[in-house]
């Protein structure tokens, strides 16, 4: 099978590879549709590390090709969606409620990282049972892919935020995630959105998702113009969506005494992420910081199909370029390097 690569830190590439064949418990799905992510970019730069040869992807659907003798759930021919992030359950932390973790801090996240990814003909899948879902007949695989990461971490920033109903919530930076972030907070009830982006076509994205205003960080100080929104208090909850340690800052200062600032950013480089003291309250602002990595399991990935199935969400509407898998290297620079107002590119296989 074909499958699209990173080299060695900085390269990328095609290569051949045998088809992966399934453990007991696991699946060997034939992919149809994949995102790429903006961390693949992290990867290739090394922000995990060395690889070599390792194929790239954490976003995909597919239709399952092969299953192992134990596997219960599904059968060859099913279509399904396939979690970013693919836990051992039988792990303690998984078992103790955390289901993106097993092992280390980012042990569930295995595509791409610990084993080959899902930018291939063909894909392996840990524990299918747990880490696949059947997508409903009336959920296209342009849209569905987006559950296996941008919807689940997204939302995610939403729910670890703590938003109270009629609550204001602060979404700093309008990329896939923070887009999804937004279309979250609308969802758990946030009374006024603020969406905080520079690039005019994902303002317009953030308005269509729920955002009531934006600050564009180009032209105002983020910091005044949120609380200046918010009469002086700032919000009650900051989604970090970028990854910077500046955004971070901003964060911290934006959410009054008793909030929360929720972290879904990837930070791919630098060796700390400071915290602001004086807003801090020195230490005792009674400011909760929450992270995450984007949760696994069949049934969180069966309720992201559901709010889709229901059209409470068109995640479609980030697609700004679609490419076949013949052409992934260009969909891979044009995603690197954030040309022609890219948000999200979408590979069809």
């Amino acid at each position: 099978m074909k499958a699209f690569v990173m080299r060695e830190i900085g390269r990328v590439g095609f290569m051949d590879k045998p088809i992966p064949r399934p453990g007991p418990n696991d699946a060997i799905v034939q992919t149809t549709r994949a995102l790429i992510c903006t961390s693949d970019s992290h990867t290739v730069s090394g922000g995990i590390g060395p690889r070599e040869n390792l194929t790239l992807g954490h976003e995909a659907v597919g239709i399952v090709h092969d299953v192992g003798s134990e596997v219960k759930v599904f059968e060859p021919g099913a279509r399904v969606l396939v979690g970013a992030i693919t836990p051992d359950w039988g792990h303690p932390a998984a078992q103790d409620g955390y289901s993106s973790q097993s092992g280390s801090a980012l042990g569930g996240w295995k595509f791409s990282n610990s084993k080959d990814g899902v930018f291939a003909e063909y894909f392996h899948v840990n524990e299918a049972d747990a880490n696949m879902a059947r997508i409903p007949d009336s959920v296209p695989d342009d849209m569905a892919v987006y559950c296996a990461d941008m919807l689940s971490t997204g939302f995610m920033g939403a729910e670890n935020g703590n938003i109270p109903i009629g609550g204001t919530v602060a979404v700093l930076a309008q990329g896939p995630v923070g887009l999804m972030a937004t279309a979250g907070a609308r969802l758990r009830g946030a009374g006024l959105i603020i969406g905080v982006e520079s690039v005019p076509s994902r303002q317009q994205l953030a308005r269509t998702y729920g955002a009531d205003e934006i600050v564009d960080f180009a032209r105002e100080d983020v910091v005044e113009r949120i609380l200046e929104l918010t009469g002086g208090e700032g919000v009650d909850t900051a989604i970090e969506a970028h990854g910077a340690d500046q955004t971070f800052q901003t964060a911290v200062k934006i959410t009054k005494p008793g909030g929360t600032i929720s972290n879904t950013g990837y930070y791919g480089e630098g060796d700390f992420v400071r915290i602001p003291r004086a807003e801090w309250g020195v230490g005792m602002a009674d400011k909760t910081i929450a992270t995450g990595l984007c949760p696994g399991g069949r049934l969180r990935m069966q309720r992201l199909l559901r709010v889709l199935e229901a059209g409470r969400v068109d995640p479609t509407l980030m697609t700004t370029h679609t490419f076949t898998f013949d052409n992934m290297e260009r969909a891979f620079e044009v995603s690197d390097q954030k040309l022609d107002d890219v948000v999200k590119p979408l590979i069809v296989f």
